[in-house]
């Protein structure tokens, strides 16, 4: 098994790419140990010292450590529970019983439906690539809540792409969105 890895614009995150599915429904976002729990996968993440976070997408796993290891030292270790996880064929959730975030509905909003479009279609597939995720909390008053995930979740320039970014790209094709906000 070769695994990918790839530095993230976040510098206490890396991105692991197995070459293989990660997450079937929607995503996990630990960042801690009991987030974990329904993992297998994550939880052997955690095991290992200097690690904050886990993130497992589609096909990706972003892994962020604290500041008192470098990645020269956690890279091993993180290649080789990722590398023990897939070979041993234990499944990444324990259970795919709602543990995963997914996507809640749009309540028949047709705003919130363009939203959640634009989302799923345009930005969050190029955040992915970062190894992050966003995702939708809610509308209210025009004003569009997001959650920023994985390597995005303390990203020095997670300002500017919720800001230039994304709002701009929301307020250009939906005109009933003013502002974005990050929840988290």
């Amino acid at each position: 098994m070769f695994i990918q890895t790839e530095e993230t614009p976040n510098p206490a995150t890396m991105k692991f790419l197995p070459g293989r599915e990660v997450m079937v429904d929607g995503t996990l976002d630990a960042v801690s140990a009991e987030d974990a729990a329904p993992s297998p996968l994550a939880q052997s993440l955690f095991a290992i010292e200097g690690i904050r976070g886990v993130f497992l997408g589609k096909d990706f796993i972003t892994v962020t450590k604290g500041e008192d290891k470098g990645w020269a030292a956690l890279k091993p270790p993180v290649l080789t529970a990722i590398m023990e996880h897939f070979t041993s064929g234990k499944p990444v959730m324990a259970a795919q019983d709602g543990n995963a975030e997914t996507a809640a509905p749009d309540d028949g909003d047709p705003v919130i439906a363009k939203i959640r479009d634009l989302l799923d279609h345009k930005i969050r597939p190029a955040v992915a690539q970062d190894g992050g995720d966003i995702t939708f909390e809610r509308f209210e008053d025009g004003v569009v809540y997001l959650n920023l995930k994985g390597s995005c979740a303390g990203c020095p320039s997670s300002t500017m792409t919720l800001k230039a970014g994304v709002e701009n790209m929301l307020r250009h094709y939906i005109p009933e969105v003013r502002e974005v906000r990050q929840v988290r």
